[in-house]
């Protein structure tokens, strides 16, 4: 009775399968099933390859072992030792999940899908089977998304962030041609890649929103600028430090909801008040009257005050 090397309980979602037994006998029977092809690997090395069919081993079919087997043993061992690597030729499918950062170091979150088959197994035995020691279906799935993930998050860095949001499927295309070549390298086609969502912090969100609306970036660095000062205050940290009636978010300027309504300095008690306001809702100083300037801090006083509130300067 031959031995028969056989790949019988292939799954849907099962990409290789190694052969139990490494001892091969000389006419052993190898049965390829269709979409399947049969590697001979031996010493972190492929050999030859066998299509779909039945086939029985013999020094013709697999040439390149044959050569290997006479240089190490003058061609008396059998049974022979070998590796059978059966792999799957049918497409597969797998999903990216990624953070990432773009030119101006904004962090970026991407996921999507990505379609996939073996299109060279001998150079994929070498590479990923072989090469990284991937002998298993999951171990092979999670090195392609691995891979994936990794050329994604190299090229992404390649671009600013209005190019990634406005211009996804641009990006998309660009990845993806990208990917082609470099999955080509270990014996794979990349089929095809979608991104499916794209997301920032939302800091960066808001600098978007600006950028879109054809704000400079200098100019919304300013306003965010304006934003944490006016945040900052809201703590009742360094009021002191602003000079009277300074507005902190300039009217005309639209800002997020979340920056809150405008505010000044009292330049009585230093308390916020509404920039609405004509009166101090603390000490009931008329907002709208003159101040004076201090020659000394620069802060604005009471009119009839005769020392500076701040530094105590004689005004």
């Amino acid at each position: 009775m031959p031995q028969i090397i056989e790949w019988k309980t292939a799954g849907e979602n099962e990409i290789v399968w190694r052969y139990p037994v490494e001892n091969i006998t000389w006419g052993a029977q190898i049965i390829v099933h269709e979409y399947e092809t049969a590697v001979f690997f031996r010493d972190g090395k492929a050999y030859d390859v066998f299509n779909a069919g039945r086939h029985t081993i013999t020094t013709l079919n697999i040439p390149l072992l044959t050569k290997v087997l006479t240089a190490i043993t003058g061609f008396s061992e059998t049974p022979f030792k070998a590796t059978v690597i059966f792999v799957s030729l049918k497409q597969f499918v797998g999903l990216f999940g990624l953070q990432a950062q773009t030119t101006e170091y904004a962090p970026l979150q991407a996921r999507g899908s990505y379609w996939y088959r073996i299109e060279d197994s001998n150079q994929f035995v070498n590479q990923v089977v072989g090469g990284q020691s991937a002998y298993s279906s999951n171990q092979v799935i999670e090195f392609v998304r691995a891979f994936i993930n990794e050329k994604i998050i190299d090229e992404l860095s390649h671009y600013d962030l209005l190019s990634v949001y406005t211009r996804l499927d641009d990006t998309s295309f660009k990845v993806k041609n990208m990917l082609i070549d470099n999955m080509k390298r270990l014996g794979m086609e990349l089929i095809d890649l979608k991104f499916e969502g794209v997301d920032t912090t939302p800091e960066w969100r808001d600098r978007l929103f600006y950028i879109k609306s054809g704000t400079m970036s200098s100019e919304v660095l300013r306003m965010e600028t304006v934003k944490k000062s006016a945040e900052e205050l809201g703590k009742g940290g360094g009021g002191a430090a602003i000079g009277a009636g300074a507005v902190l978010i300039q009217s005309g300027m639209s800002m997020p909801a979340q920056a809150g309504m405008a505010m000044v300095i009292c330049p009585s008690c230093r308390t916020q008040v509404s920039a609405a306001s004509k009166f101090c809702s603390n000490c009931g100083s008329n907002l709208q009257a003159p101040s004076k300037v201090c020659s000394n801090c620069k802060s604005s006083n009471p009119v009839d005050g005769k020392f500076c509130s701040s530094c105590g300067t004689k005004l």
